[in-house]
């Protein structure tokens, strides 16, 4: 298996189904509150797991009981438990969800201790970055802390790729570190001001990121590198829980890249892996395993 470096947050979520959001100000009633794992961070690192990957997953949790669930929940699963750092002043990460009847959510973070992986504990990861063939982060940890991981990944010939969530703005250092951009329709018109995902995707490109891949949802995935685009239909599925299917995707592409696949290939494969996290409830309880995202493209081919 090629190795997959995941820098990012790890969270509990807590979360409520119910027949739709409430506007502001209004009480709507809905079923059970559920706890899940989540975080992007984490839910990526699990998700290239699942699909096969080898991955050493670098994150800062509480020394709490949420903290010390989540490492345990993630050393089972086969990840290093090196590299989940414990904190001993911030509380482990929190996420507060609400899902409708449509399978669409609406998330809101208590960030906590994701906010204290710093660019020194990069610094300290360098050698096992350097292990890595994929180097794969987000935007829930500090942003001088991303730029850190994709600097030391470029410069040991690493592949990057940075999911832009949730998105702020990015500095052209750090975008030009970037081999793969991975924003959803709603990121790639933050990054750029563009609601139409194609020319988003090129003045990203021109902005020196290599690659963008805009996913979609149930429209699919638009790739642009150089001066092509080509478009990629979605999965057919019956969809009743979006939540971490972006993170699915992502973690599904860097093991696909990781073992040498195209681009072109990589993308199908995890539009398969996203499409079956939203069929089952909840972050990662959702993720699909290798052999589920294989027949769900075997089945489509």
């Amino acid at each position: 298996m090629s190795k997959v470096i995941v820098v990012g947050s790890a969270n509990l979520d807590f979360t409520v189904a119910a027949a739709r959001f409430p506007t502001v100000g209004e009480t709507v009633l809905g079923g059970d509150l559920y706890q899940s794992f989540g975080g992007k961070g984490a839910n990526q690192a699990v998700a290239a797991r699942k699909a096969g990957a080898e991955v050493v997953f670098l994150a800062m949790l509480g020394s709490d009981d949420h903290g010390r669930r989540i490492r345990h929940h993630l050393t089972s699963l086969g990840l290093p438990g090196e590299t989940l750092l414990m904190h001993d002043q911030r509380p482990t990460g929190a996420a507060l969800i609400m899902v409708d009847q449509a399978g669409r959510n609406l998330i809101a973070v208590a960030p906590g201790s994701n906010q204290a992986l710093g660019v020194e504990h990069i610094q300290q990861a360098s050698p096992t970055i350097a292990q890595g063939a994929v180097l794969l982060t987000q935007l829930e940890v500090p942003l001088p802390t991303v730029q850190e991981a994709l600097t030391i990944a470029k410069a040991h010939g690493l592949l990057t790729i940075l999911n832009p969530a949730p998105a702020v703005a990015l500095p052209h250092a750090l975008l030009t570190l970037v081999d793969v951009l991975t924003p959803n329709e709603g990121e790639a018109t933050g990054l750029t001001g563009m609601t139409d995902p194609e020319p988003a995707a090129r003045m990203l490109n021109e902005r020196g990121v290599r690659s963008v891949v805009v996913t979609l949802g149930e429209h699919g995935a638009l790739l642009r590198q150089g001066d092509t685009s080509r478009s990629f239909p979605s999965f057919a599925v019956h969809a009743i829980d979006t939540t971490a299917a972006g993170d699915a995707f992502n973690g599904a592409l860097a093991c696909a890249l990781a073992e040498g696949r195209s681009l072109d290939s990589a993308v199908i494969f995890a539009s398969a892996a996203g499409a079956l996290a939203t069929t089952k409830r909840g972050a990662q309880e959702s993720l699909p395993m290798r052999s589920e995202i294989e027949q769900l493209c075997s089945h489509t081919a």
